[in-house]
């Protein structure tokens, strides 16, 4: 019989973040599809929060790694957390956020204990008895079924890619696991976070909205001119009324390196497409973007798809958005900042 363990690190606050709470709607539910029992591992400073938090997840059982010394992202702490949490649970599978934390520390630790990793999972599924574990391979293009039979299998559930975990909070009875660390596992220390104000925040990965910007606004409009400083205020004024998440297409952002007018706040960071990111907001505004293979595959998560672009025939009319605007973007957004 499996035994499954949830591991996840705790906030700041000491509560347990989105990412985490959709990795816990994973493994409750594959939990319910093998009849296997589900043993929850916390690890952080103080832990009691994040469990009185999920604590009617249905878990038979409450570990946790406590101290200073697991508060802060570190691989040899947090792989040694990890390691201890899932001897002490007995667990053949282990599921967890796909964070760049827990992506750092638990390959490794699958490695400790003689098991396999797949990370990024976007899709867990059990059929006749069987875990199944789906993810994308070749820049999001190609879709992989993945069974494996070596225990524990650590399984590390993209953001985004379940439904939140929504349970009522309660009191969870926590059981402390205790880690010694030498010193040799402490010479990494996390002396401050640095963080961009929140108007220059571009990508929130929690927002409703996914707000794409295609290479259209930096060519020349009908006056025969580009307009590229007023395309930047039209698209920052909506960033910060809408808080949405901001995202281009790569023909955008390569245009810095073709020696082109381009909008100074975006990255191949806010890449979306065939080498980019596959973000999963609910919602998602194209503009000035044609709505070709390359930039639209980045968007085969979002759930409600709309596009502003003057050519009818372009990709996006071929049933790729789920609402088309013939129309100038610059004016369309104009009017909308007006209204926000």
């Amino acid at each position: 019989m499996e035994t499954i363990l949830f591991i996840a690190h705790t906030e700041i606050d000491g509560t347990l973040a989105k990412s985490a709470l959709d990795a816990l709607s994973a493994a409750t539910a594959t939990s319910a599809s093998l009849a296997a029992g589900l043993v929850v591992g916390l690890i952080g400073e103080n832990t009691q929060s994040a469990a009185n938090q999920i604590a009617l997840c249905g878990a038979s059982k409450f570990l946790a790694v406590n101290g200073a010394d697991f508060s802060q992202a570190r691989y040899a702490s947090d792989a040694a957390a990890s390691e201890a949490l899932a001897k002490a649970a007995g667990a053949t599978i282990i599921i967890a956020p796909a964070t760049s934390r827990a992506n750092r520390a638990l390959p490794g630790v699958a490695q400790r204990l003689g098991g396999r990793a797949d990370t990024h999972a976007a899709g867990l599924g059990v059929t006749d008895g069987k875990l199944s574990v789906t993810r994308w391979y070749y820049r999001q293009r190609m879709e992989a079924v993945v069974q494996r039979t070596t225990r524990p299998w650590i399984i590390l559930v993209e953001a985004g890619s379940q439904p939140t975990w929504l349970g009522a909070a309660g009191t969870a009875v926590v059981e402390t696991v205790a880690v010694v660390l030498p010193d040799s596992s402490k010479r990494t220390t996390v002396t401050g976070i640095r963080s961009p104000a929140a108007d220059a925040q571009t990508i929130r990965p929690d927002a409703d909205l996914l707000f794409v910007t295609g290479a259209g606004w930096t060519k020349k409009q009908a006056d025969g001119q580009t307009h590229v400083k007023e395309a930047e205020e039209i698209i920052v004024g909506f960033l910060k009324k809408t808080r949405a998440s901001l995202g281009s297409s790569k023909s955008l952002v390569d245009l810095g390196g073709e020696g082109e007018a381009v909008l100074p706040f975006l990255t191949h960071l806010n890449q979306v497409g065939q080498t980019g990111a596959t973000p999963r907001h609910p919602k998602g505004l194209s503009t000035c973007c044609h709505g070709e293979e390359p930039h639209t595959v980045g968007w085969r998560f979002i759930n409600e798809r709309r596009a502003i672009s003057l050519d009818p025939n372009c990709g996006w009319a071929r049933g790729k958005a789920d609402v088309l605007y013939v129309a100038d973007a610059f004016a369309v957004m104009k009017k909308v900042n007006e209204m926000a």
